[in-house]
């Protein structure tokens, strides 16, 4: 990659916070997931190391695949941007195609790839990032001067939440809105016009979940789960049952009894049970502080890459902290029982190929926002100074 005054950008400048917060997060996960999965191998006839194996082999995917990502420089994400994001919207609609989706638990979410289930709203929430970076780039005072502005990209958006729906994935929808409004908020979006915008999407929202039973009731059971524990309010009264047991310093690695059969989807939406459990508050307590330090970097790598002139830099990492920091939030959210059951998985710690993999690549590309910012500070640097490490 070339810089100006025709310096080429070879050293790759690592975040040592940025490099803990998302190993760690990774380690974490992959051993609540083996613990969390034995049993189920056993039960299936798959052998009690399935899910950890195919675990492991998501992880190095998912290295692989952001090494490569690593490699992508800004200006070339900058010019692909576009593109990425109509093609997520043909795979969501390649993907409700009957006989090219695999429909799981009543849901059609995935492709098959080659042997290998690929969830596309996954996919679609990393091209919706990078789409919206360059959309605040290049329209800087549309955004900010134009109703039009922001109403734009949300037609656009609102096309890939239709889709999501219809799979039906209501909390990845609500997930792609929510990078959306907050990198236009970021970029200088007009108070009014996105509170507007707001209220408009809470309407829907609502609307969503009183004309859909199952979303009702998983609504009005989140209020008091263990009124209906048996059924609809089944899986929050077991989560909370695991926090109950853990208490300070949890029953122990590999000990939990919740995760055995009464706590559905253990290995997945609800592993941050399994930590209240096994590790107790104590474990929950840092889980929460990695991912703290993980947002608090992209927005500090974010606010650094602004600082250098790298607008779209700036705005990928600021769009990654928000999806970072919501899915996550909502994950834990859920677990704990202060909002309503929704399928988002823990990012960088959940199983599944392909939220894992797609992680990976949101991290590398913080990582190439870190690096390029910092080559472009060493270089405006007087010559004698540039030694020091920034």
């Amino acid at each position: 990659m070339k810089y100006r005054h025709g310096i080429h950008h070879e050293k790759f400048n690592f975040d040592p916070l940025l490099v803990f917060a998302s190993v760690a997060l990774i380690c974490i996960g992959y051993i609540m997931v083996a613990s969390s999965s034995l049993h189920l191998g056993v039960e299936q006839k798959l052998g009690n190391l399935h899910y950890p194996i195919r675990q492991l082999a998501h992880i190095l995917l998912g290295l692989a695949l952001a090494a490569g990502v690593a490699k992508v420089s800004m200006k070339t994400w900058m010019k692909i941007g576009s593109g990425l994001f109509i093609a997520g919207l043909f795979m969501l609609v390649v993907v409700l195609i009957p006989g090219l989706g695999v429909r799981v638990n009543g849901s059609i979410r995935w492709l098959s790839l080659f042997g290998i289930r690929i969830q596309v709203s996954e996919m679609v929430k990393f091209f919706s990032v990078i789409y919206m970076a360059g959309y605040v780039t290049r329209y800087k005072d549309n955004l900010q001067y134009s109703a039009f502005g922001i109403f734009k990209p949300m037609l656009l958006f609102s096309v890939a939440c239709a889709l999501l729906l219809l799979e039906p994935d209501f909390g990845s929808a609500v997930v792609i809105l929510m990078i959306a409004m907050g990198m236009m908020f970021l970029a200088g979006a007009r108070l009014k016009q996105f509170i507007f915008l707001l209220m408009l999407f809470a309407l829907l929202a609502a609307s969503l979940v009183i004309v859909a039973p199952y979303r009702m009731a998983r609504l009005v059971s989140f209020v008091d789960p263990f009124k209906d524990y048996l059924k609809s309010g089944y899986q929050l009264a077991q989560a909370l049952i695991s926090f109950g047991r853990g208490e300070i310093i949890g029953v122990g690695l590999g000990s939990g009894i919740q995760k055995l059969f009464y706590l559905p989807e253990a290995h997945t939406d609800f592993l941050f049970s399994v930590i209240g459990e096994e590790l107790g508050l104590i474990g929950v307590c840092f889980v929460i502080a990695l991912y703290s330090l993980l947002i608090w970097r992209s927005f500090s790598i974010a606010s650094a890459a602004e600082e250098a002139g790298q607008r779209f830099s700036a705005f990928i990492a600021y769009g990654l902290g928000i999806w970072l920091g919501f899915q996550s939030f909502v994950n834990m959210g859920v677990n704990m029982g202060i909002l309503p059951t929704k399928g988002l998985t823990l990012p960088l710690m959940s199983y599944g190929g392909s939220s894992m993999m797609i992680m990976c690549c949101a991290i590398a590309l913080l990582y190439r926002v870190h690096s390029e910012t910092v080559a472009l500070n060493h270089l405006s640097q007087p010559e004698g100074s540039r030694w020091v490490n920034v």
